[in-house]
């Protein structure tokens, strides 16, 4: 799969962002090591701290299925870029430190890593597994 069709399947999943509260429409698609790719929008909720990112949404379901090996997330969003939060970086760096991160709004595409997002970050094999 290419870069840009997996920014396309992030686009399209940000059309199911559910966004009331701060207007900001979120879509991701993260690709397992065996090609499958899971999407995910951000969910915000009356209770502000419920919400949901897109990019732990489509993460959550992809390890509700069993898959636990990734190599790219595209993060689709409008008006700034959709940088991962801390809280996606670190749910992230859980299960693929060494992700590729396309991160596309606007027509603008910008392509970095994980590792460049949390560096330093923690993961199991800082408790040793």
């Amino acid at each position: 799969m290419t870069d840009q069709e997996l920014m396309d399947m992030a686009i399209e999943a940000r059309r199911f962002s559910y966004s009331p509260y701060s207007g900001y429409a979120v879509g991701a698609a993260l690709e397992s090591e065996d090609g499958r790719v899971f999407t995910g929008c951000n969910i915000e909720n009356a209770a502000y701290g419920n919400a949901m990112c897109a990019e732990r949404t489509a993460l959550f379901k992809a390890v509700s299925e069993g898959v636990r090996r990734f190599t790219r997330v595209a993060i689709a969003g409008s008006g700034s870029a959709p940088f991962p939060c801390g809280a996606c970086r670190q749910s992230l760096y859980e299960f693929a430190p060494g992700l590729e991160v396309l991160v596309t709004w606007d027509g603008h595409v910008r392509k970095t890593t994980l590792a460049a997002l949390l560096p330093e970050g923690f993961g199991p094999s800082a408790l040793g597994k």
